[in-house]
């Protein structure tokens, strides 16, 4: 396993980030491809063996549950002080007023959530999920702060916003002396690269870690075009919102992606992840693994290095999309 520095924080994480979405306590969740703790935890049992130390999550996902199911597999088979944990918090966990958003009520009471569903007594990555368009962000910024203060939190990351959004937040920080957000989870691959317009740039020059979502584009990326859906494919509407197959728009990416990876011999996954790893900025692609060889795969992908020809013509077929995602 190779490691990096987040951003530039001393944080060391390893390249890939475990994302736990998929993993959850049967009947928490809405998504029919999840899976149940007993199959979850030899997958992330699995990935800390192999090295992985870096894992993501949020409060929302699966009710919370994909907080608990990761507390215990990091309980059973790790200990603390190695691995780097992240969740994140703004959707509502409850109905009523303050159940949602990034005030500092909000804040401070799905902290202390989070912290009793993973079991442990701080965060190491603690990201807003969205940005909040009702709260002041000098007082998420403020909140977040104390909360580092507070020993609850070592980190704070970002995720899934415009970068004028994300520029006002390190600049309000800076100003006030606050700690600013280390990393931005955002949405980036071989298939939408809409991102490279500005957020990359941005991260690059600020020092902010990049580890997006969605690197292999809900597995479109793992094989070829006219392949059989993925169990999430055919039943996640996300998915679908995100990569419609009936336009076409993105079969030329997908179809370069599997020549290249023929002539290397290697599976598609594998050249779709070495052509985030040699972007600017990229620290470690949020992976969602259903399979313990999709951990191997994607630990085998570290040793695949592009050439500057091979970036190349994986990138020409791509045309100018339009903003999608949240």
């Amino acid at each position: 396993m190779e490691y990096v520095r987040l951003g530039k924080s001393g944080l060391e994480v390893s390249r890939i980030c475990l994302g736990c979405l998929t993993y959850d306590v049967p009947g928490t969740g809405r998504h029919a491809w999840t899976l149940g703790e007993d199959t979850s935890t030899p997958i992330l049992r699995h990935a800390i063996e192999i090295g992985i130390n870096f894992f993501d999550t949020a409060n929302v996902y699966s009710k919370g549950t994909s907080e608990e199911v990761l507390g215990r597999a990091i309980k059973q088979y790790a200990r603390r002080d190695e691995v780097v944990i992240g969740t994140k918090l703004f959707s509502p966990m409850r109905s009523g007023p303050n159940a949602e958003g990034l005030s500092r009520k909000a804040i401070m009471a799905e902290l202390d959530a989070s912290l009793k569903r993973l079991d442990t007594d701080y965060i190491d990555l603690y990201q807003i999920h969205r940005w909040d368009y009702n709260t002041p962000v000098e007082e998420t910024l403020e909140t977040l702060n104390d909360m580092i203060k507070s020993g609850k939190v070592r980190y704070l990351g970002a995720s899934t916003m415009f970068a004028w959004q994300l520029m006002k937040a390190l600049a309000v920080a800076d100003a006030r002396g606050w700690n600013r957000f280390v990393s931005m989870q955002n949405h980036i691959n071989l298939m939408y690269r809409e991102e490279e317009r500005e957020m990359m740039g941005l991260c690059a020059a600020e020092g902010v870690g990049v580890i997006p979502w969605s690197p292999l584009a809900r597995g479109v990326l793992t094989r070829p075009w006219s392949a059989e859906q993925t169990k999430r494919s055919a039943s996640d509407q996300f998915t679908r919102t995100l990569y419609d197959k009936t336009k076409d728009i993105d079969r030329p990416v997908v179809e370069r992606l599997a020549a290249v990876a023929s002539k290397r011999g290697v599976p598609m996954a594998q050249v779709a992840l070495a052509w985030l790893w040699q972007k600017p900025a990229m620290v470690a692609p949020v992976i969602g693994a259903t399979k313990i060889s999709h951990l191997d795969d994607a630990v085998a992908a570290l040793s695949v290095k592009l050439s500057p020809e091979e970036v190349a013509a994986l990138e020409e077929p791509y045309v100018p999309h339009k903003v999608i995602g949240f």
